[in-house]
């Protein structure tokens, strides 16, 4: 059995799909379905079994040692603009650390999402534990988490593996809203007002020039499982593309698919000067010295396949 939490969200509902493609069926989907839409992202999906988030440490505790493969722990409130830090920690901190212990004890190997908002305003982008600079309550949740594993696992024999996700867009992110991609909000505007909105300039950018690394989706669930089938590499690692591009270029991907359209340059909100990341770009040497060297889409090419998989999923 392979253990998907947050199995139902964006990343894990594709996950789960990909470990169908790849014959896996005995998987188990953990999740909180408060938000009832997102049991869509699922719906078509072969799972064993659902569990929900609050029954799952103990289900783990008893059943930990009957053949589970692999937990892929993705479940966290990733909420940028959430600031309740005793839900943000309980959720995002001490759940994983938990779910991690009995992980150890069992040997499961244990592939957990953390997230490049740990870097917060730096613009050194390495692996570096311990220096990093959030932004954020969420960052700081997966940099506290970051840190603990650092310290566990010169002490541990299985395989624990963080890795730190860039900008991800790509298929079944509709439920998250506001925490959607850019590319998401993009095509909602094109379709919806004929214009694709931008910030206007800022930190030294020129309009729509601030730059991010967006890797897509499928990407990044390849590297999980390349991460499964390679259990003896662990640490913590960059999720991204390695290549920074502006928003610019993600709106022209948009507007281009559509053959239609303008973007439009709003004043940039003064209440994000102080909590907004206009430069990222992920650093790759540490995830390529170990051995992964698939390549990563760019945007031009994720933008397209995303838009026409949206297009099709309209279409049903």
């Amino acid at each position: 059995m392979i253990i998907v939490t947050g199995g139902a969200g964006f990343i894990g509902s594709n996950l789960v799909h990909a470990l169908n493609r790849h014959g896996y069926d005995d998987v188990l989907v953990v999740d909180e379905l408060s938000q009832g839409e997102k049991f869509l992202n699922i719906r078509d999906a072969r799972i064993t079994d659902y569990l929900d988030r609050e029954d799952f440490l103990d289900w783990l505790v008893e059943n930990g040692d009957a053949g589970v493969e692999a937990i892929f722990h993705l479940g966290a409130c990733s909420d940028t603009t959430e600031w309740d830090g005793r839900y943000m920690l309980d959720n995002n901190y001490q759940f994983s650390k938990e779910t991690l212990e009995i992980a150890i004890a069992y040997e499961i190997p244990f592939i957990y999402a953390s997230s490049a908002a740990v870097y917060g305003d730096s613009t050194d982008f390495e692996e570096r534990i311990g220096d990093e600079r959030p932004l954020n309550v969420y960052g700081y949740s997966k940099a506290l988490f970051d840190r603990y594993v650092a310290r566990r696992l010169p002490q541990v024999r299985s395989q624990i593996a963080g890795l730190r996700y860039f900008n991800v867009y790509g298929p079944r992110e509709q439920h998250k809203g506001r925490m959607a991609s850019i590319a998401w909000h993009m095509r909602q505007q094109l379709l919806e007002q004929g214009v694709v909105k931008l910030f206007e300039g800022s930190h030294g950018y020129a309009n729509g020039e601030q730059v991010r690394d967006f890797v897509y989706v499928d990407d990044v669930v390849n590297l999980k499982l390349w991460f499964m089938d390679n259990p003896a590499v662990s640490g913590v690692f960059n999720v991204g593309t390695g290549n920074a591009e502006p928003f610019n270029s993600v709106a022209r991907a948009v507007i281009d698919h559509y053959q239609t359209g303008e973007i439009e340059y709003i004043p940039f909100p003064d209440d994000l000067l102080d909590a907004y990341q206009s430069y990222t770009c992920a650093d790759l040497s540490k995830l390529r010295r170990v051995g992964f060297e698939l390549p990563f889409m760019d945007v031009a090419s994720g933008v397209a396949v995303y838009m026409a998989w949206l297009d099709a999923t309209d279409s049903r």
